[in-house]
């Protein structure tokens, strides 16, 4: 009878180690998922973190962009300005054109400080990311497709076109298409 007992317990325990070691398994396997929604959360956390960093540097890197897409039209009045002073002989108005070409070159200057930069145009290749052609003109002293004349200013902020520069465009002449 003690064999009997024996047996017994040995099975008892026998199925008692089982049952932990199923249950230990079981935590086994509840650690690890428990682990990897871990890891991907905060996985997933770090790429949120860096595209709210992205987003915020953006912003900032563009904030001042409609204030000073709203002060081109002042700068272009300024512009104008100065080209029609400087039809007169008169010393009023050469008194006018200078104080108008200070006051463009100080706002030329304290808006560069904040990204805007001129595009510049005249007699360089026709790029339409940066130019507009308004205009054609048959010449046979440039190349084709070179900006003639710079009709109203372009500017960039930053590294974005803010407004296309306005421009006359170079064709060659039928005569020298027709060779």
């Amino acid at each position: 009878m003690e064999d009997s007992t024996q047996t017994t317990e040995i099975d008892e325990t026998a199925a008692a180690t089982e049952t932990q070691q199923e249950t230990c398994d079981t935590l086994r396997a509840e650690r690890d998922e428990y682990k990897d929604k871990h890891l991907r959360l905060y996985a997933e956390f770090e790429n949120y973190r860096r595209k709210a960093l992205k987003d915020k540097d953006e912003v900032l890197k563009y904030a001042n962009e409609s204030i000073v897409y709203e002060l081109l039209p002042v700068m272009d009045s300024l512009d104008m300005a100065l080209q029609h002073s400087s039809t007169g002989n008169s010393e009023a108005l050469s008194a006018l054109a200078k104080g108008v070409e200070n006051t463009l070159r100080e706002m030329n200057r304290t808006l560069e400080k904040f990204g805007l930069t001129q595009i510049e145009a005249a007699g360089k290749a026709f790029d339409p990311s940066v130019h507009h052609a308004m205009s054609q003109v048959e010449r046979n002293d440039m190349d084709e497709n070179m900006v003639v004349q710079e009709l109203r200013k372009g500017y960039m902020y930053k590294e974005k076109v803010l407004r296309a520069t306005l421009v006359t465009v170079s064709k060659r002449t039928s005569e020298n298409n027709s060779e």
